[in-house]
């Protein structure tokens, strides 16, 4: 089965984008990736069109392989979930074609939102019987923690990478040193040697 990546931008999975649409050969697989928080609730809305006598299956995995999602045969529906771990996460579908089919392509449409984005707060506000203001209010709240979350990431990955940068630095550092070394030491050593040889051959007193 051939297998084909779509690698997408971060507002794939963030606010401001619209679902995508694509294409989806008969007997392939396209899967979207992207690296998510820990503890981040994952929404998704799917669609995908109808060819008699063959399906498309989902299924979505964090890099280890354990499955958060699932379903076979599907042709509109949702899934959710939420991350356990900061990891890279993949949502796949999957063309499945009997072999005695030539098949069809099939249009498959999805809509990913992540983090506030995916909560109900409509719901939630009927549930804590939350006026309108109040609502907004617990909306941008976490939109603001969201935001704090991202900035503390950010700022760790850049410590990370300081200390990443640093040792190497140091290792380089060590390694242009001890080539020297090697190299003043070899030199020293074809010096005497040649020395020694000129010396046992009488050219030199």
């Amino acid at each position: 089965m051939e297998v084909q990546y779509l690698f997408l931008l971060l507002c794939v999975f963030w606010n401001g984008c619209n679902a995508i649409m694509w294409s989806l050969a008969p007997n392939t697989q396209k899967c979207l990736k992207e690296e998510l928080h820990a503890n981040v609730l994952v929404a998704g809305e799917y669609e995908v069109t109808e060819a008699a006598g063959q399906r498309i299956d989902y299924i979505v995995r964090d890099s280890k392989g354990h499955i958060l999602a699932q379903k076979d045969g599907i042709t509109k529906g949702k899934f959710t979930f939420v991350t356990e771990t900061y990891d890279t996460f993949e949502v796949c579908f999957i063309s499945k074609v009997p072999q005695e089919r030539r098949g069809v392509a099939q249009e498959v449409t999805l809509d990913i939102k992540v983090g506030i984005e995916a909560k109900n707060y409509e719901g939630i506000g009927e549930a804590a019987k939350l006026k309108p203001m109040e609502l907004e209010l617990k909306r941008l709240e976490d939109l603001s923690e969201a935001i704090v979350q991202d900035f503390t990431l950010m700022r760790k990955r850049e410590e990370e990478m300081r200390d990443t940068n640093e040792s190497t630095n140091n290792r380089v550092l060590f390694f242009s040193i001890f080539s020297m070394v090697c190299l003043l030491g070899l030199a020293t050593w074809q010096v005497l040697y040649l020395r020694r040889y000129f010396k046992a051959k009488k050219l030199i007193e």
